[in-house]
């Protein structure tokens, strides 16, 4: 895997595209901003697809150091069992819509977020799709990022400009927002 920034995510395809073959794949994976987008799949197709991004303006590309190529179609032997442990595990109805990474959009159903769950494993997570269709449903919401870092609050501000959000990594941070 490997994060290209500086690129739209429809070059970042297109670059993918181009490295991918027959035998070697290269997908885009995570969809965290419109110039951030992260590749995965087999390793020589990702490097590939990364040099085709710096020589089309990537301001950089990132080699991560990661055990898989995950959100890729290298992880379809993973689905079966996944989908398996998903059937037995106690799931609630859930009090509010969630936002499933695989289509950006709100689910309720419990039998569809386990598909979508089994599905995510081979599909895009589609981040900045679903900070857009949260911030339009719910246009004054203040978005807290809960644990060290402040990363997808920094990302939430670039893809949903002046939307509210809040990092909350440290016992003083919420304890401050806690008393406000």
């Amino acid at each position: 895997m490997a994060a290209i920034i500086g690129l739209s995510t429809a070059e970042v395809a297109a670059a993918c595209e181009g490295a991918s073959s027959s035998s070697e794949v290269a997908v885009p994976a995570n969809l965290n901003a419109p110039d951030q987008t992260v590749i995965s799949g087999d390793p020589a197709a990702v490097t590939r697809a990364g040099e085709a991004c710096k020589a089309a303006g990537a301001r950089r590309v990132l080699p991560l150091k990661v055990s898989g190529a995950f959100h890729s179609p290298l992880m379809a032997p993973a689905v079966a069992g996944l989908a398996v442990a998903l059937e037995s595990a106690p799931f609630l109805v859930p009090r509010f819509p969630v936002i499933a990474n695989a289509t950006a959009l709100p689910i309720r159903d419990v039998a569809r977020a386990r598909a979508l769950l089994a599905e995510q494993v081979v599909s895009p997570v589609r981040w900045v799709e679903c900070m857009q269709t949260c911030a339009a449903d719910h246009p004054r919401a203040r978005f807290l990022e809960i644990g060290p870092g402040s990363v997808l609050t920094g990302l939430l501000k670039r893809i949903v400009p002046g939307t509210a959000g809040t990092t909350l990594g440290t016992a003083d941070e919420i304890e401050k927002f806690l008393a406000a």
